[in-house]
């Protein structure tokens, strides 16, 4: 067995020297900060009061160009990307000829012929291995760019002093191409916090130069570099799935049980089913959003007073940390019937509530159902009850708003 050691992305002079935790995750074969102090409690405030920047370059990027990329795109991607206008990005799932999924990432249209991706692992030569006979050139470019994402409600100032992109006008899933600290570079109205958020996006070398420029930009607006953990809390409270952890990839499934759809795994709302590109796996994904599936994506909301009487039982004081966790955890119906699990969970400082992601089986997913989780303290197996929820935790206005446009009378 050969083991590789992370490397350092493009902006990890600049993180590494931040680093006073020396706390690091291994993201995509690159080393990525947890945090930048003991804990990610203040980097967690930061993106929801005044803003955090994480360097998001270990995003697996891939560049679509040619006549057919728009083809190619929508036969892979459950959107259909024959209609994204050019100037906007679109999120959802990437999906093998069975209809499981492969990975869920954004396409930016940048050109009338030019595409990017993102996704969370390597996905360029599959991508590429789907176009045979198409007039299209598909290139992994992952190392090409460094990209850095600022996020938060003091999101847009900060960002605005670095770029001469009009940002007052730039809506919610757009991108646009202009200087960007003083290079070349693009700007899109994204992230993955759930806030208001853009990520930068410029050549590798010009990485180092760019991040001076937003610390700079953001010291008066209280910017604070931030690690995976306070994205990780920040990401649940906003209902967003993450691979590998509440799906699998059906590239790297041990099994066909642990294979799903992007209904399955929540992202059926990314499914265009009136498309003039056929999707890989359609017959089963449809099947699927009319019903017929074995796991229902769940939003949970823990019941708080259930866990302060067991821990007062128990003579220990309730401990509620905003730090996620993501060791899968058996749910079950009232009867004592396990029907699903957990995937990810937290405290959420800005909800005051415990929240969890998860997957049950079909009967068990509606809003408003009530359900059981499995709660260890001291080392005991206790159950306390939760309940399915309809929406996101945290959705704030600021997110898509953009102040300015104005709106027809």
């Amino acid at each position: 067995m050969i083991l590789t050691m992370p490397e350092g992305s493009p902006l990890h002079e600049r993180t590494s020297a931040l680093n006073k935790s020396f706390l690091w995750k291994d993201w995509s074969g690159y080393a990525a900060p947890c945090a930048y102090t003991a804990h990610s409690e203040r980097e967690y405030f930061a993106i929801r009061s005044s803003a955090a920047m994480l360097d998001v370059s270990p995003l697996q990027k891939m560049d679509v160009r040619g006549a057919d990329g728009a083809r190619l795109l929508a036969r892979v991607f459950t959107r259909d990307i024959t209609q994204l206008g050019v100037g906007r990005v679109t999120y959802g799932a990437l999906v093998n000829e069975e209809g499981w999924i492969v990975d869920d990432g954004t396409i930016a249209r940048l050109g009338e012929t030019h595409w990017r991706v993102s996704t969370s692992e390597p996905c360029a030569a599959w991508v590429g291995s789907q176009g045979r006979g198409l007039d299209v050139q598909v290139e992994d470019i992952s190392r090409n760019l460094a990209v850095l994402a600022v996020q938060g409600p003091r999101a847009r100032a900060i960002c605005d002093a670095v770029t001469d992109i009009d940002l007052t006008k730039m809506r919610f899933f757009r991108v646009q191409e202009g200087q960007v600290g003083g290079v070349p570079g693009w700007v899109s109205r994204t992230g993955y916090t759930g806030d208001l958020g853009y990520e930068l996006w410029v050549a590798a070398d010009k990485g180092p130069a760019l991040w001076d420029a937003l610390m700079d930009a953001g010291a008066p607006h209280g910017l604070e570099p931030c690690g995976l953990d306070a994205l990780d809390v920040a990401r649940i409270e906003a209902g967003f799935v993450l691979q590998g952890v509440d799906y699998v990839s059906a590239r790297f499934a041990p099994s066909e049980w642990h294979k799903l759809s992007p209904v399955e795994a929540g992202l059926g709302f990314t499914v265009d089913t009136e498309r003039e590109v056929e999707l890989l796996g359609m017959a089963r994904i449809r099947r699927h959003l009319e019903g017929d599936r074995r796991w229902t994506f769940v939003r949970l909301l823990y019941d708080i007073p259930a866990i302060e009487a067991l821990h007062d039982r128990i003579g220990l004081p309730p401990h509620f940390a905003p730090q996620a966790c993501r060791e899968t955890v058996p749910l079950f119906a009232p009867g004592g019937k396990q029907v699903g699990r957990v995937t990810s969970s937290t405290w959420s400082p800005t909800t005051k509530g415990q929240l969890a992601l998860g997957s049950v089986q079909k009967g068990f997913g509606e809003p408003g159902a009530k359900l059981q989780v499995e709660y260890t303290v001291r080392g005991e197996r206790h159950k306390i009850p939760c309940v399915v929820q309809e929406k996101p935790f945290f959705t704030p206005k600021r997110t898509r708003r953009t102040p300015g446009l104005r709106r027809s009378k």
